[in-house]
């Protein structure tokens, strides 16, 4: 009996030296998972940009510190209406909310991949009252008797990420999750650009409105006058009917733009969140040409276009898929452990004797799939190749974006110097015109013909007025509108 002692003693060395071993096969499989990642390293998609853009206005030359204001860009434009308009979009727009509401999904899937990096561990309570059987084989003293088992177990999962597949899923989620955060900013951005457009619209609308209503006033009293000379006998019916013609045709223009404006402010009504029954904005004429806008340079573009970022964090996360499927050749190593109290009685549950405990280690591999890991493997090479494509277009058409706009810009500034010009011509001869049907040296016919060139001149101005105001807003777009890809948070 004096050898039990050193008996136990020997057992409970024995387990501790297994215990031990246990320990140092998981700090060894930790290292080995700090070394082992299966895919290749993320590098970002080289691409060509130009060293300058082809169409430089000459009405501003880019400095290296230019840049649209961060955030409230729509600010360059001086304009309190737009302002507080825009300032609704980010409270209001049920489309940007539901941007946002993807992105928080997204980050949310960020930490449920994360959680695969920590062990499972799960709790419970057991009590099982049992009655042994009196004939069953071997019944010892015993045997037909109830016996109650009393167990607390806690058990402990985590499956070993030697070959980096749970870290490459995190990596993919965290780069889907930034490119879903890129996604709400340019959503943002094409909101915002698009209330500007509308509103610059219907400001445009405002000045063609403006001007028919002052030349529909002078329409007014060229058609008293006719009616006065025709009263005196100076001029014939036909010069009253073709003022009144005259008259008539342009309160129908005037008419015909109400039906546009209504449709641009029940959209900028939309755009904020509102309905359009609740949406009335004065009547103010668009006057101010577009403020100058830096372009900057083309590499800019890469962070400062959200749309590329997302681009861009979608390779990422196609690379890392590559790294998850290329995983899945290698074994799955699994550790476990459990430990517990187990008693037949709740007075004794808690005394060492009840403490149980194993620990454990497994590692499967797939013998034999059909070519399924193979598939698969070629499938993630194929969408990273297609998101490394798609990225790259995403470039160009950006670059395409701004050269089409700075173009639109310089032409239409040029267009617009001409057409005032012709605008002055025009009205000279309206002048001339009238002044020679006053003095019965001309009919009237030759002044409703200065007076529909002088009109369609007038209104041309407007519209190129307003075309470069849109040309201006979607340059801003085209450049980024002041967003840095610096934005993107870092998950």
């Amino acid at each position: 009996m004096r050898h039990v002692p050193m008996m136990r003693l020997l057992r409970s060395r024995h387990r501790a030296t297994e215990a031990a071993l246990f320990a140092a096969a998981l700090l060894c499989l930790a290292g080995c998972a700090v070394g082992c990642t299966a895919g290749p390293r993320y590098v970002r998609p080289t691409i060509d940009v130009p060293t300058q853009y082809k169409e430089m206005g000459p009405w501003k030359t880019a400095e290296p510190s230019d840049a649209i204001q961060k955030g409230k860009w729509w600010e360059i434009y001086q304009d309190p209406e737009l302002n507080a308009l825009e300032e609704q979009i980010d409270v209001s727009n049920l489309t940007l909310k539901a941007a946002e509401d993807q992105f928080l999904q997204a980050r949310a899937a960020v930490r449920i991949s994360r959680s695969a990096q920590y062990p499972t561990v799960t709790g419970g309570l057991s009590v099982s009252p049992a009655r042994v059987s009196a004939n069953r084989p071997l019944a010892n003293k015993t045997s037909g008797t109830y016996n109650t088992d009393l167990v607390i177990p806690v058990d402990v999962s985590y499956e070993a990420d030697v070959w980096g597949r749970v870290r490459r899923t995190v990596e993919a989620s965290r780069a889907e999750a930034q490119a879903s955060a890129a996604d709400v900013a340019s959503v943002g951005l094409s909101l915002h650009a698009e209330l500007a457009l509308d509103y610059f619209q219907l400001r445009g609308l405002d000045a063609q409105l403006d001007l028919l209503n002052s030349t529909i006033a002078a329409f007014e009293k060229a058609l008293e006058l006719t009616q006065n000379r025709h009263n005196a006998g100076l001029s014939s019916a036909l010069d009253v009917t073709q003022a009144q013609t005259q008259l008539e045709t342009t309160r129908a223009q005037a008419q015909d733009l109400g039906v546009a404006r209504a449709a641009f402010e029940h959209a900028i009504a939309v755009l904020i969140g509102k309905a359009p029954s609740g949406m009335s904005l004065p009547l103010v004429p668009l006057k101010i040409p577009p403020p100058a806008i830096p372009a900057g340079l083309p590499s800019d573009l890469l962070e400062r276009r959200p749309d590329i970022a997302s681009s861009e964090r979608r390779v990422q996360e196609a690379n890392a898929r590559i790294g998850v499927a290329r995983a899945a050749y290698y074994p799955l190593v699994t550790l476990t452990g459990a430990a517990g109290l187990e008693s037949t009685a709740i007075g004794t549950l808690v005394q060492g004797p009840s403490i149980l405990w194993s620990l454990g280690a497994s590692a499967a591999q797939i013998l034999f799939d059909a070519g399924r890991r193979h598939a698969i493997s070629e499938q993630a090479w194929a969408a990273y190749d297609q998101s490394v494509a798609s990225y790259r277009q995403t470039v160009l058409n950006a670059l395409e974006d701004v050269e089409d706009n700075l173009a639109a810009l310089r032409v239409l500034e040029g267009e617009a110097k001409t057409q005032a010009l012709a605008v002055d011509a025009a009205e000279h001869s309206l002048s001339l015109s009238t002044t020679l049907y006053k003095g019965g040296l001309t009919n009237y016919l030759q002044v409703i013909t200065a007076q529909s060139t002088a009109l369609t001149n007038e209104r041309t101005a407007v519209d190129l007025l307003t075309r470069r105001m849109q040309a201006s807003v979607l340059l801003v777009k085209a450049i980024g509108g002041g967003w840095m890809v610096s934005q993107i948070p870092k998950m």
